[in-house]
């Protein structure tokens, strides 16, 4: 393999794991009645219509059928690719969801 095509490669794995990130955010949302495009917007408001974002949520499952996403897990996946703004929003979510 040639440097090109190596770092085509590298770039490939990231894209592919960078929509893992994205459907597991998205359905964590899903898991806790929450609608991703909405914290995505409070978290990135100069980003709008993510197109990797609506692709995963039409992957997502119904809660109901969807195995569990920890909230640790959602928050190191979006560290993972330094998501920072998006954990913020996520951990605010947490926190709302632990006071009631």
């Amino acid at each position: 393999m040639n440097r090109k095509e190596l770092d085509e490669q590298i770039i490939r794995n990231y894209q592919r794991d960078e929509h893992i990130m994205i459907l597991v955010f998205a359905q964590w949302c899903v898991n806790h009645g929450l609608d991703p495009v909405q914290l995505y917007n409070r978290a990135y408001p100069q980003q709008t219509d993510n197109e990797a974002l609506l692709h995963a949520i039409e992957l997502t499952v119904p809660k109901e059928e969807a195995g569990e996403v920890h909230d640790d897990t959602v928050l190191g996946v979006l560290s993972l690719f330094g998501n920072d703004e998006l954990a913020f929003i996520v951990t605010e979510e947490i926190a709302r969801r632990r006071k009631t």
